[in-house]
């Protein structure tokens, strides 16, 4: 898979630029705010429908105009080319089509062009919260797996129900209580459904990813290192594991039935505590990942040598899973990273990045970075256009 041509208008600071991609490695250089990250953006919209700043949709659009578009043009296995348009209005919702189709259900697009994100944020990826170590894995899964976007969509939806009405249940003391206590019970049933299948999937995936990001830190570290990731799942996360009940954990973990009538049983045990908090304090949305190296959680201890190796890794594996699930090579989008990493950690990612779209952005190409790349088409941003620069 790889991208073609990107067209944009009146997008953020662009009001009309049309650029062509190599299918291999391309990079766009600039100062710093020229608008080289919009690009990459533009194209992470065009896949999730979201921009990974979790920017406002109003706000991608450039200042002093009501509407923007995104044309996106690019090439999958069949060599064919598939053409995504994004319309973007001030005073109507988004408007999506895929060859000319238009697409009401976010999970009818994401997916259809597969992208790995990697921004000088995503270093912090492991010292940060859990939610985004969430976001993390439910877009990758997202990717992968159509159903999972709207279990997502649906859980959140009755999560966001079940919490309205334990605030109401909270400012309630007549007869009506029991009334919306019952309700809560209606409510709990179906969360249930879509936060096992959440938990499902999660924990399918992360079990690749655990394989993944083993191998490619056991390279990094000259086989010295190994780095544990697991799942941390909320609904089991206060069962005791010690020598003598490795065994039973081993059974819940694989019996849904088990794992239901624990989730169960912990909705109903917390419900004085989530009406005081107004909040739904059990489920898969307060799920996270573990990372240990010898023994210690780098989350907390880890040094930022580690925690960047680690998101590295968590990356690189990422696009492996994508590739293999998919049967095509998701497009690398690396948003000025190498200026955050050392030399050692610059020639882990360009190691990892052969026979794949790569488009990065730099403030500048440094004569190490251009010999160890070696890039097939350089652009430079500058004054809100996009020109071609010669490779020699």
């Amino acid at each position: 898979m790889y991208i073609e041509k990107l067209k944009i208008k009146n997008y953020r600071n662009y009001e009309e630029v049309e650029v062509n991609f190599n299918p291999f490695i391309n990079i766009i250089y600039g100062d710093n705010a020229a608008g080289k990250t919009n690009l990459l953006e533009s194209i992470y919209i065009c896949s999730t429908s979201k921009s990974h700043k979790n920017a406002k949709e109003n706000d991608l659009i450039n200042f002093n105009k009501d509407e923007s578009h995104i044309k996106l043009l690019f090439n999958k296995k069949e060599k064919k080319t598939e053409i995504i348009d994004i319309q973007l209005n001030r005073n109507i919702k988004k408007g999506v089509a895929i060859n000319g189709i238009k697409k009401e259900k976010i999970s009818d697009f994401i997916g259809f062009l597969s992208v790995v994100m990697f921004a000088p944020e995503d270093l912090n990826i492991i010292k940060e919260g859990p939610q985004v170590r969430r976001k993390f894995i439910d877009l990758e899964i997202s990717q992968i797996d159509k159903i999972y976007v709207s279990n997502l969509k649906n859980y959140y939806k009755l999560l966001n129900q079940r919490n309205s009405i334990l605030k109401d249940i909270s400012k309630e003391n007549g007869s009506n209580k029991n009334y919306l206590i019952d309700m809560l019970k209606v409510y709990d049933e179906k969360l249930i459904e879509y936060g096992l299948s959440i938990i499902k999937k999660r924990k399918e995936n992360i079990k690749n990813l655990a394989l993944k990001i083993l191998e490619k830190h056991l390279l990094i570290s000259d086989n010295k290192e190994e780095l544990i990731i697991d799942y941390e799942n909320d609904v089991l996360s206060e069962l005791l594991i010690n020598n003598e009940e490795k065994n039973r954990i081993i059974e819940i973990n694989t019996n849904e039935n088990i794992v239901r009538e624990i989730y169960k049983n912990k909705l109903l045990e917390n419900y004085e505590i989530d009406i005081k908090n107004q909040y739904t304090l059990i489920g898969p949305h307060r799920d996270d990942i573990s990372f240990i190296i010898k023994n210690k959680d780098i989350r907390k201890y880890g040094s930022q040598g580690q925690k960047k190796t680690a998101a590295i890794c968590l990356k690189l594996s990422e696009l492996d899973i994508i590739k293999e699930k998919n049967n095509e090579t998701p497009v690398l989008l690396l948003d000025d990273v190498f200026s955050e990493l050392d030399e050692k950690r610059q020639k882990l990612l360009v190691s990892n990045i052969k026979n794949v779209q790569v488009i990065i952005t730099c403030t500048g190409i440094k004569k190490n970075i251009f010999d160890i790349l070696k890039p097939d088409k350089i652009l430079n941003v500058k004054d809100n256009k996009v020109i071609e620069k010669n490779l020699n």
